[in-house]
């Protein structure tokens, strides 16, 4: 049984031992190599992903064929494409695994059969699903208000941890730059 799981949905609710195990019966685990796609544009996305260990991203390619990251997740983040999880709709995303990570997940329709067992896990959901919404917020107030050096030392000041494990060329992606626009602003840093 995953302990981390268990430990995150506490931060929220109160679970007894046996809540615990019938809740689990409704996920499966997985591990996954790097580089691993989990979700691919044009595939209807069946799952909801939560991360025990590991990494993962979700992206798109432009038209011009560049990939273009939009969220990432790490240890006891949640990560899919919600409106083609929601209505069960082919999606433009890629999901992958940035390491090798171990996950949780679970369809649609175990989910809504979670909720309905297990209504706590209703408001659980809740809170994950506002705090992800309230990231996006600022992610958008981010890239209309700062510049994108003030973008990337902000996300840097939050978030050291996270931006010396993420590979460079993918916070480029993230923050919507080239990889050389990203180690110009490194540069001048240092200088």
């Amino acid at each position: 049984m995953s302990e981390i799981f268990r430990k995150h949905i506490e931060k929220f609710v109160l679970l007894r031992d046996e809540e615990f195990k019938g809740i689990m019966s409704f996920f499966h685990s997985m591990k996954i190599s790097k580089k691993k796609n989990l979700l691919e544009g044009g595939q209807i996305c069946r799952y909801h992903y939560f991360v025990e260990t590991g990494l993962l991203r979700k992206f798109f390619i432009t038209e011009k064929g560049v990939e273009q990251t939009t969220e990432f997740a790490i240890e006891t983040w949640w990560l899919t494409d919600n409106l083609a999880f929601e209505h069960k709709q082919v999606s433009n995303f890629f999901i992958q695994a940035v390491e090798k990570s171990e996950l949780l997940y679970i369809s649609k329709e175990n989910q809504e059969n979670l909720v309905s067992a297990f209504p706590v896990m209703e408001r659980y959901f809740r809170f994950v699903y506002q705090r992800a919404y309230a990231a996006a917020q600022l992610r958008i107030k981010y890239l209309y208000s700062l510049t994108k050096e003030e973008f990337y030392f902000n996300l840097l000041k939050k978030h050291p941890e996270f931006v010396q494990r993420v590979p460079q060329y993918l916070i480029a992606s993230y923050l919507g730059f080239t990889p050389e626009y990203l180690s110009e602003i490194r540069k001048k840093r240092i200088s």
